[in-house]
């Protein structure tokens, strides 16, 4: 059985990973005040938007992701064709409206495939699944990345479809913005109080930088650290502590908001590395996505992991 895998372009992972496992992406198109960007996942022009982005400062963004009808004519037009059984992963459901999208568009394909695929000769029936991995950006990443994993070791529909679920209820991301402007200028626009003015100026005075959490379908803040590279260095330290506890997937996702060669150089990221070769953990490291960015600004970091018991932030 010829299986894909779909996902949406929030999903942070290294473009080589998604061009190895042949993984297909939903764009998602970011309209700022210096133009339109349509998110492909294409790392070059994912580290110029960032670049542009930090000389620009603050700015709206309105994010729009494909469309019902986009997304069915993609699976009529090449998937049900290229594929027998699809799963399609989804940047978590109360952040967006891609898995409601997906949902909608699956229903409308599974009624009117068959015609297609008797006419290409393709006898057995069509299978897509929609999951929404509860998660955002690296940590949705990681759940692609695992599932890539298992469709590449032909596993069964059944198994993956289990390892999904137990990844939606145990990854966990943690996300830091370098700078508070974009994150606080984006909250006000949709009239979220979460970031206020005074926490604002407070944290921007002495380099407090909030540390976000996605967990389980929901976001919150969960840690407030002094300075980025202290936030980075204990971030690394928690994912290595985890690794020393137990995972529950040999996966750890990490995302930046610009080149990742600026992380990669850093020895808390290197320290993780040894930590990962030694323990036979996959590290993965790539550019944030735009939606990430165009929360919380350029130079924002990310890390994802699974695990059984909730982490905490020494």
């Amino acid at each position: 059985m010829r299986v894909g895998l779909v996902t949406d372009s929030c999903c942070d992972l290294p473009r080589e990973f998604l061009d190895q496992h042949q993984i297909v992406i939903l764009p998602i198109t970011i309209q700022g005040s210096d133009g339109q960007f349509i998110d492909h996942r294409d790392p070059v022009a994912t580290r110029s938007f960032y670049r542009r982005q930090a000389a620009a400062g603050t700015s709206d963004f309105e994010s729009k992701p494909f469309s019902v009808e986009q997304i069915r004519e993609l699976f009529m037009t090449r998937l049900i064709l290229e594929f027998d059984s699809v799963f399609c992963l989804t940047v978590m459901q109360s952040r967006s409206q891609i898995f409601n999208h997906c949902n909608q568009a699956a229903r409308r394909i599974l009624t009117e495939y068959r015609p297609i695929r008797e006419a290409a000769n393709l006898s057995k029936p069509f299978a897509v699944r929609v999951f929404d991995s509860a998660n955002i950006f690296c940590g949705q990443g990681l759940i692609v990345a695992e599932t890539a994993r298992l469709i590449s070791e032909q596993a069964s529909r059944s198994t993956i479809t289990h390892h999904i679920n137990r990844l939606s209820q145990s990854v966990q991301s943690f996300l830091m913005p370098a700078d508070l402007g974009q994150l606080r200028h984006q909250a006000r626009r949709k009239g979220d109080k979460s970031v206020g003015f005074l926490s604002y100026a407070f944290g921007s005075a002495l380099d407090i930088k909030p540390v976000i959490r996605g967990y389980r379908g929901e976001t919150s803040p969960v840690a407030r650290i002094h300075g980025f590279h202290t936030g980075v260095e204990k971030l690394f330290a928690m994912a290595e502590n985890q690794i020393e506890q137990g995972l529950v997937a040999q996966t750890i996702c990490v995302s930046y908001g610009g080149d990742p060669h600026i992380i990669s150089d850093m020895p808390a990221y290197q320290q993780l590395q040894r930590a990962c070769a030694h323990a036979k953990v996959q590290l993965l490291l790539c550019e944030m996505s735009t939606t990430a960015g165009v929360n919380i600004g350029a130079g924002g970091l990310a890390i994802a992991f699974a695990a059984e018991t909730e982490a905490m932030l020494n």
